[in-house]
């Protein structure tokens, strides 16, 4: 797949199922591998991403079977993990680099972790330097703070470490090393970060404290095998989500998505553009609870984002950027300078695609200024090989005249590899009926849009 296609439509109506959350498959694998016995993963998701975790897991000793596409049954290597002589490839996985880079800091051998073009542009001090206050050497072999990354492993001692950013990444590398320390380890974030990690140390009975900002972990405790259902990912559900909140007439039902309250900060910002969503949680017995969203097409307006709430929606701003194109009035998007160091610089590409649809955009060191409301024209732009941008330029092709293609677009399947079959369900009007939902579908009254109220937040132009 090189290129994605998108063209206009009049509604999205129907019900849909995304595929599994990539942080907790992720973890899952981890955590199952590091264990002294078997786990089950259902709903795993299958894409390049994750199956690098996967792939590094098998060469560090953990066995691991594929019983179906989503299924995986994991003997774990019970914290002895075997060393790996030739490089392990994190592939575009930023996520599998620096939670690997924390396991691999713990055992008694050397590794390297290499990764493609557009990981090894990606910024590793922030993980370098608090994995190196607990012992052992992560040197970046350029010189330059990036991948390939050479970690000399060593017994390892408890940190306490304050980070300058909301990272769920740099926090999980350092839970994941403080399991081998022998003592307590203390890590506290300016802002909460998703805490995946934290849930399922939980679940897997790993002993983790979270008192405010700060998470404690003691160490000399590895995972207990258990079994893990991961839930659909709500940041694949948010281009769908914001589509069909955006588009009148729409009724949309998605279904088993994962409602982490630090994930759901999506929902949060579309509510207050005006849209019309309710969630009913399901289930939640692996302690990440998940269930359904419901959403109704109306007129959004223009928002404000920023603060602690970035973290808790990082990876929908390209979304959430393109919804701010289609609704009215001025959506500003502030204190997420985090998007200069993703995939591509997420500010300057997505601003550069938003003009391409005929958007009036202010680019701004932390953010930007979108004027919505003007209609929209098709476009050829081009994803820079990041796949939010791609699904998110898709989305804005659904309400611009005219067709859309995006080019470059193999990198989708990182995070989403069943994109462009969904895609072509909604523009061909395709989706599932709710057929089996008249009993117990949520229904919308006059003046109310939704099971939690619309929350406000407070920005600095």
């Amino acid at each position: 797949m090189t290129a994605i296609r998108s063209r206009p439509i009049k509604y999205i109506r129907g019900t849909l199922q995304v595929p599994g959350d990539k942080s907790m498959s992720h973890r899952a694998i981890m955590l199952a591998g590091l264990a002294d016995g078997s786990s089950r993963i259902t709903g795993f998701l299958p894409s390049e991403d994750c199956l690098c975790t996967l792939r590094a897991f098998q060469a560090l000793g953990a066995k691991i079977t594929r019983v179906d596409a989503t299924t995986l049954d994991i003997e774990g290597n019970g914290g002895n993990c075997r060393q790996v002589l030739e490089p392990i490839d994190c592939g575009n996985s930023g996520t599998a680099m620096r939670l690997l880079a924390g396991i691999l800091i713990a055992q008694p051998f050397t590794s390297r972790l290499v990764g493609d073009a557009s990981l090894s542009s990606r910024p590793m001090k922030r993980i370098i330097e608090p994995l190196g206050l607990m012992g052992g050497v992560i040197l970046s072999e350029n010189n330059n703070g990036r991948a390939p990354l050479i970690i000399h492993g060593d017994r390892i001692r408890p940190a306490s470490y304050v980070s300058p950013v909301a990272s769920a990444q740099v926090k999980s590398a350092m839970m994941l090393a403080a399991m081998f320390a022998e003592g307590a380890t203390t890590i506290t974030e300016p802002q909460r970060s998703r805490d995946h990690t934290e849930r399922m140390f939980r679940h897997y009975h790993v002993p983790v404290r979270v008192e405010g900002l700060t998470v404690t972990v003691h160490g000399r405790c590895l995972p207990h095998p258990g079994d893990f259902f991961v839930p659909g990912d709500i940041s694949s559900a948010a281009f769908w989500m914001g589509a069909a909140a955006a588009k009148e007439d729409s009724h949309l039902i998605l279904e088993n998505v994962g409602l982490n309250p630090t994930r759901t900060g999506i929902i949060s910002v579309l509510l207050r553009m005006g849209a019309q969503i309710k969630e009913c949680i399901k289930g939640g017995n692996n302690g990440e609870p998940y269930g359904t969203i419901e959403i109704q097409g109306a007129k959004l307006h223009g928002t404000k984002i920023g603060g602690a709430e970035i973290p808790t929606l990082i990876d929908e701003i390209p979304l959430i950027a393109a919804i701010g194109a289609v609704a009215q009035g001025e959506t500003l998007i502030a204190d997420a300078k985090e998007l200069r160091v993703k995939e591509t610089d997420r500010i300057a590409v997505m601003a550069k695609c938003l003009r391409a649809f005929g958007t009036e955009v202010e680019e701004r060191e932390d953010g930007m200024v979108i004027l919505g409301g003007n209609n929209l024209r098709g476009a050829t732009v081009d994803s820079h090989g990041d796949h939010r941008i791609a699904m998110a330029c898709a989305i804005l092709g659904l309400f611009a005249t005219g067709h859309t293609t995006i080019k470059n677009c193999e990198c989708v399947a990182t995070s989403y590899p069943g994109f462009q079959r969904h895609l072509q369900a909604v523009l061909d009007g395709k989706l599932r009926l709710n057929t089996n939902r008249t009993k117990n579908r949520l229904t919308f009254e006059p003046e109310q849009t939704s099971v939690r109220s619309v929350p406000t937040t407070s920005i600095t132009p």
